[in-house]
């Protein structure tokens, strides 16, 4: 969890601030600094740490402490939405894909969603009284035009491919995920997204 959705930076990003490679920082830095300074994710494989304890260690000065309790704006991992809601990994990866949660906010390749978000999709699940999602008899609203809409990462592609537009699109894609984090494939996909003229879908028809 990031906590407040404070500012946040990875070991490359460190080894940039310390002013040496990344492969010297984790040969003889990165030991000493993770006794220290906690992984923010460490449910995830991501290695993500907070800009203000990571600065405060490399100037020598005491670690601060961070946010205690609950916020509505902390970034929650798959597995703490999976906990919240009581469903597994998979499912909270489905419902990212099926509209049922947005797509989240990607955060060097982690991706978040924001415990607000995670706690009005608890308590406001379809079947669940006010609010709780949509009933029958009503429009169910406007189709996806595909799995990524409304994907923060679409920008980037579409930036990307403006850029190298004569790029093979795996060259792209897999400088996208150097920098971005994720999977080449799935910038791929991004990028295919991203390339795609936007449709409108019209609304399912009201039941009678």
């Amino acid at each position: 969890m990031i906590p407040r959705s404070r500012p946040v930076l990875n070991e490359t990003d460190i080894a940039r601030r310390a002013g040496v490679s990344l492969a010297t920082w984790r040969r003889q830095h990165a030991a000493a600094f993770r006794e220290r300074v906690p992984d923010l994710l460490p449910d995830s494989r991501h290695l993500l740490y907070d800009l203000a304890q990571t600065d405060a260690y490399l100037a020598g000065r005491p670690i601060p402490a961070l946010p205690a309790g609950e916020h509505p704006d902390d970034l929650l991992t798959v597995n703490d939405v999976a906990a919240i809601l009581g469903i597994t990994t998979s499912t909270v990866r489905a419902y990212a894909t099926q509209g049922y949660l947005s797509p989240g906010t990607t955060v060097y390749g982690a991706r978040l969603w924001t415990r607000r978000e995670v706690l009005d999709r608890r308590d406001n699940a379809p079947g669940r009284g006010k609010g709780g999602g949509r009933r029958v008899g009503e429009a169910q609203g406007p189709r996806k035009a595909h799995p990524y809409e409304g994907d923060t990462r679409l920008a980037t592609a579409r930036e990307a491919l403006a850029a190298a537009s004569s790029a093979p699109k795996a060259r792209i894609a897999a400088e996208l995920a150097e920098l971005h984090g994720g999977t080449p494939r799935t910038w791929e996909r991004l990028l295919t997204a991203a390339a795609t003229p936007p449709t409108s879908h019209p609304p399912h028809p009201t039941r009678q």
